[in-house]
């Protein structure tokens, strides 16, 4: 997506291509009983990126993205910014003599304020940045952000007004980014900065101080919604919360402020995998924890449990699906089990389902889901279709990170407050339409 977790995130590499989804503030239905109690609710939009890169060079780009439509700063100026529970620190390029990208020029903005380098917010909150804050020649807040794909961007903290969906949030910290480097220029010609919605104290959503917000994307044209604040949806089906994995302790592999849930075991059709428990928990290190990441489109898993994944998949789908046999071809580097599927096939093979099993709650993966049709890639008269959970071990990372493609048509609900995370079957875009979306 062009940006994914800030400062070093292990997950950068996990963005895929092809499928981007926005989030439009275009309008959005606004519901408030109080300051207190207001309910923010944006609808999602699907749209397909043609992909640009030549067979058999399908590197990690970044263009699987969550993007929402605000306006920062006073009088307003339009900003569209990348969604990612991933990352704490929300940005905007500030640079306004780049070309070919939107900016937001703080100079135009009588709302701006930069933040001191000596003031709380640059020495105590900045706490579980990577990189530490620094001061620069001003003696502002300064901040280098670094990517595991070689992006990068540098700039200021700052403050200033963040309008969305109508409702104001002033005094908003942001870094206001001048300089970096990319990996995805044609990405970044579409958005103007990132919005980090994890579980620190500087991430969008903390700062907003609403308790809870949700999101359900749909696998069709109508994508879904996305929601802060409490949704009581009484029409949904009862959700089931999985509770938010807190170590104390920093720890040098455990990211302490992302959505960290308890993975305990994977079914396929039923089928439970013979897997130990160990393998599921957080080492010494830190090493093995399951994050939920809006920002990552498939999912990965460490390598025993995504062999034994693997295994047991191929041999539940033998009968009429046909591995592709190229040790050469790995998909964006982590997805080593592809198929050959016949272009003309207008009934596609029932596949058996693939659940993920959390303490206390399950996403079921089916059907379409299952695989991804690879881009400008044909064997002959076959389609090359990916198995779409991948290997960490391949990419040199050291935790499961669920993807959005397999939180389609599911509620996802992220309780701060209490902790937890809570997860429901639904059709999306009947979801969208209960609170007052069509397309």
């Amino acid at each position: 997506m062009n940006i994914k977790t800030l400062f070093f995130s292990l997950f950068a590499f996990f963005t895929a291509i092809q499928t981007r989804i926005f989030i439009s503030t275009a309008e959005p239905f606004t519901v408030s009983k109080s300051n207190s109690s207001k309910i923010l609710v944006l609808p999602l939009k699907t749209q397909e990126i043609p992909s640009s890169s030549p067979p058999n060079k399908l590197p990690f780009t970044h263009n699987v993205t969550l993007t929402v439509s605000l306006a920062v700063g006073a009088p307003p100026q339009n900003v569209t910014m990348v969604l990612d529970t991933g990352s704490e620190l929300s940005w905007l390029q500030c640079n306004t003599t780049r070309i070919n990208r939107p900016v937001f020029d703080p100079n135009r903005s009588s709302s701006y304020t930069p933040i001191p380098c000596s003031s709380a917010t640059c020495t105590t909150q900045t706490q579980d940045f990577s990189i530490p804050a620094s001061c620069d020649s001003k003696n502002l807040c300064h901040a280098i952000l670094s990517y595991a794909d070689a992006s990068s961007s540098e700039g200021n903290l700052a403050m200033d007004n963040f309008t969305i969906a109508g409702s104001k949030f002033p005094g908003t910290i942001f870094g206001c980014m001048d300089s970096g480097f990319s990996s995805n220029s044609d990405e970044d010609s579409k958005t103007t900065g990132l919005m980090g919605m994890n579980r620190g104290s500087l991430s969008f959503i903390s700062q907003m101080g609403f308790k809870k917000f949700s999101y359900c994307i749909s696998g069709s044209d109508f994508s879904g919604i996305l929601l802060f604040g409490e949704s009581n949806a009484t029409w949904l089906m009862p959700l089931n919360y999985t509770p938010l994995i807190q170590i104390s302790t920093p720890l040098p592999y455990f990211d302490r402020v992302a959505y960290t849930v308890q993975l305990e075991g994977i079914m396929v059709s039923q089928k439970l995998l013979q897997l130990p428990k160990s393998i599921f928990e957080p080492d010494h290190t830190g090493a093995g924890q399951t994050m939920v990441d809006s920002g990552t489109q498939f999912t990965f898993l460490l390598g025993p449990a995504y062999t034994a994944l693997r295994n047991e998949f191929v041999s539940q789908t033998s009968n009429f699906l046909r591995v592709l046999e190229d040790p050469d071809f790995v998909f964006q580097g982590a997805f080593d089990l592809c198929f050959r599927v016949p272009l003309n096939l207008t009934d596609p093979p029932k596949l058996p389902s693939v659940s993920l099993v959390f303490r206390g709650a399950e996403i079921t993966v089916t059907g379409e889901r299952l695989l991804y049709r690879v881009p400008n890639e044909v064997r002959g008269n076959d389609s090359v279709q990916c198995f779409t959970f991948g290997n960490s071990d391949l990419l040199g990372i050291e935790a499961y990170v669920i993807g959005h493609h397999h939180q389609q048509n599911v509620w996802m609900e992220f309780d701060l407050e209490k902790s937890r995370i809570g997860v429901a079957q639904v059709r999306c875009d009947l979801a969208g339409q209960r609170f007052g979306l069509h397309l």
